[in-house]
C-alpha cells in the first residue's frame, strides 16, 4: 500500500473554477547543458504520515479587468473570471519540420500576455488554502497512465505520486497532480507550497501520457509537469525528466530556446525576458526562489541554451 502523507495550509478562500482542458504536453520542451547520464536516482524511504498547519494565505488583489469570455468549445469551457482561453487552443496543428518540431510562428495577440485557466486535471481537493497527498510509491494505475514502460531509466517503484493544490491566473485554488522521482517528492511539496504562498499563477498541472509525446504539434501547450520517459531535446541520452528529477514551470511563459528553435513554438513573444507578465520566473523571483530552497538549478540561467521552464536537482 502506498503511504499518504496530507500537508495542508489553512488559507482564507475557498474558490473553485472549471475552465478550459488543454492536453498538450508541456514536458515536451526541455534540453540540457550538461550530458544527462542514465543514472537512476536511489529511492528515499518514506517518511510518517505528517499533518502541518500554516496561518491564513495572504489575499492577493483582484484583477483589475475582466475580458470578456470567450466562446466555449467540446474541448474548452468558458472561465468564469479573468481571462478566457480562445476556443481554438490545442486544436491548430502546426507543420512540421526536419527535426519534428512544428515550425516556429509569432505569437498570438491573445496570448502575448496569457494569463488564463484551464481545466483541473484532478477533482478539487479538500481544505482550503494548500494542500499536498503523497503517495510513494505511486499506485500502479497511476504509472500506468504515464508515459513510463520498460527501458525506462528509473524503475516504476521509484516514482511517486503528488496531488495539490496551486495559485490560478484566475485568481482562485486549483488542484493538479505530478508524477516525480520518491526520492525529491517531499522537497516538490515543499516547493510548491512557497508557490502557493506567495500566490504565483500556474495554468495547469498534470501527468504525461504516451500519447502526449506522439501528439501533433500546435505550439500552445502549457501543463506544468515533471515525469516524462524521453530522450533529451537533439540527442539520445534520458532526460531528466525520465527520471522524475525536473520540473517545467508554466512552459508557455517560460520557453525553451536555442538557436532558431522555440518550445513552444507559438511562446517567441516570452523570449523577451525584460517584459515581466504574470507566470514568469525571474532570476530574482519567487518561482527561483522556491527552487533553490531545496537546492534545484534553473535551466533560464544556462549559457549554450536558455530552458526558462526547468528546474532540475542536478541542473542537467
Amino acid at each position: 500500500m502506498p503511504l499518504v502523507v496530507s500537508l495542508d495550509d489553512v488559507g482564507r478562500r475557498f474558490r473553485v473554477t472549471l475552465v478550459g482542458l488543454v492536453l498538450a504536453s508541456g514536458l515536451t520542451a526541455c534540453g540540457t547543458e550538461q550530458d544527462a547520464g542514465p543514472q537512476a536516482a536511489r529511492r528515499t524511504p518514506s517518511s510518517p504520515p505528517l499533518t502541518t498547519t500554516d496561518g491564513p494565505d495572504p489575499v492577493s488583489p483582484a484583477p483589475s479587468r475582466s475580458p470578456p469570455i470567450a466562446r466555449s468549445s467540446a474541448a474548452f469551457r468558458q472561465s468564469t473570471r479573468g481571462i478566457a482561453p480562445p476556443s481554438w487552443l490545442g486544436t491548430r496543428v502546426l507543420p512540421e519540420t526536419a527535426d519534428g518540431y512544428g515550425q516556429v510562428r509569432p505569437t498570438p495577440r491573445v496570448m502575448r500576455v496569457r494569463r488564463w485557466n484551464t481545466r483541473d486535471s484532478i477533482p478539487m481537493l479538500p481544505g482550503a488554502g494548500f494542500k499536498a497527498i503523497l503517495a510513494n510509491p505511486a499506485p500502479k494505475q497511476v504509472v500506468a497512465r504515464s508515459t513510463w514502460q520498460p527501458g525506462c531509466p528509473v524503475d516504476k517503484d521509484d516514482l511517486a505520486w503528488i496531488r495539490m493544490t496551486y495559485w490560478g491566473f484566475d485568481n482562485a485554488r486549483h488542484s493538479g497532480e505530478m508524477l516525480v522521482n520518491g526520492s525529491v517528492a517531499d522537497d516538490l511539496v515543499d516547493a510548491f507550497r512557497k508557490l502557493y504562498r506567495v500566490k504565483f499563477p500556474i495554468e495547469s498541472m498534470g501527468i504525461a501520457e504516451l500519447q502526449d509525446l506522439d501528439a501533433p504539434p500546435t505550439g500552445d501547450g502549457n501543463v506544468t509537469g515533471s515525469f516524462a520517459c524521453r530522450p533529451i531535446r537533439g540527442g539520445t541520452e534520458f532526460s531528466q525528466h525520465a527520471f522524475g528529477l525536473a520540473v517545467d514551470l508554466n512552459p508557455f511563459q517560460n520557453p525553451y530556446h536555442r538557436g532558431d528553435l522555440v518550445l513552444p513554438e507559438l511562446a517567441s513573444a516570452y523570449l523577451d525576458r525584460d517584459w515581466l507578465r504574470p507566470g514568469m520566473i525571474t532570476a530574482d523571483g519567487p518561482a527561483l526562489r522556491a527552487f533553490a530552497s531545496i537546492g534545484w538549478q534553473w535551466g533560464g540561467a544556462w549559457s549554450s541554451l536558455k530552458d526558462y521552464q526547468h528546474f532540475s536537482v542536478n541542473d542537467r
